[in-house]
Formats: C-alpha cells, sequence, structure tokens
C-alpha cells in the first residue's frame, strides 16, 4: 500500500484523461500538445472530486448540525413532558391536604368527631 499526497493523481484518472485527451485529439495534432491536454483533464478531474469532496463534507456538517438541532428539541420535550407529569402530583397532594382540613373543621364544629 502507497501512501498518496495530496497532489497526487490517481491511475485511474491519468488513464481516463489520456482516454478523453486521445478521443479529442485532432489531425495533425502533436503527442506533446495531447499530453497537456490530458493533464489539463487530469487537472479538472482532480478539482472536480475536490469540489465534490468539499460539498460532500458541507452536506454531512449540515445533516449533523440538523440532526443535533432535532435531538436538542426532542430532549426539551421530554424534559418539559417530565416536568408536567411531576407537577400533577404537588396539586394532588394540596388538594388532599385541604380536603382533610375542610373535614376536620366540619366535624370538630358539628360535635361528631371521629378524630377522637
Amino acid at each position: 500500500m502507497t501512501k498518496h499526497k495530496k497532489n497526487d493523481i490517481s491511475v485511474e484518472v491519468q488513464d481516463e484523461a489520456l482516454i478523453f485527451a486521445k478521443k479529442t485529439q485532432k489531425q495533425g495534432q502533436t503527442k506533446e500538445h495531447t499530453r497537456l491536454i490530458a493533464l489539463g483533464i487530469q487537472k479538472g478531474i482532480a478539482e472536480y472530486k475536490k469540489s465534490a469532496k468539499s460539498k460532500m463534507r458541507q452536506a454531512d456538517k449540515a445533516k449533523k448540525k440538523s440532526q443535533k438541532i432535532k435531538n436538542e428539541t426532542q430532549g426539551e420535550i421530554n424534559l418539559n413532558s417530565e416536568k408536567q407529569k411531576q407537577s400533577k402530583l404537588p396539586w394532588f397532594l394540596l388538594g388532599l391536604s385541604w380536603a382533610a382540613f375542610i373535614s376536620f373543621y366540619l366535624t370538630t364544629r358539628t360535635g361528631f368527631s371521629c378524630f377522637y
């Protein structure tokens, strides 16, 4: 396995560029001109691949960012629903205590008491 530099162009790209250069070769064109055209095509392919990779990275970043925002909002919704569930218990206990207080007050005032 060989390590490639960032500026190295793969063998496949070189072959493709040479094929395209030979296909577009004009009558009377020298091999040097064809080679220069192939180099230009290689650079074009390399630039296209770089821009495609860049676009893919940007798309991935945008996707991750939207996923992160979605997860954060989902977490907030879950947190809010959990808070709503917890807020019912104190109100229930408050109502229960008031009902117990009122029943105690009424039973002691009428003289009938089940608490003694």
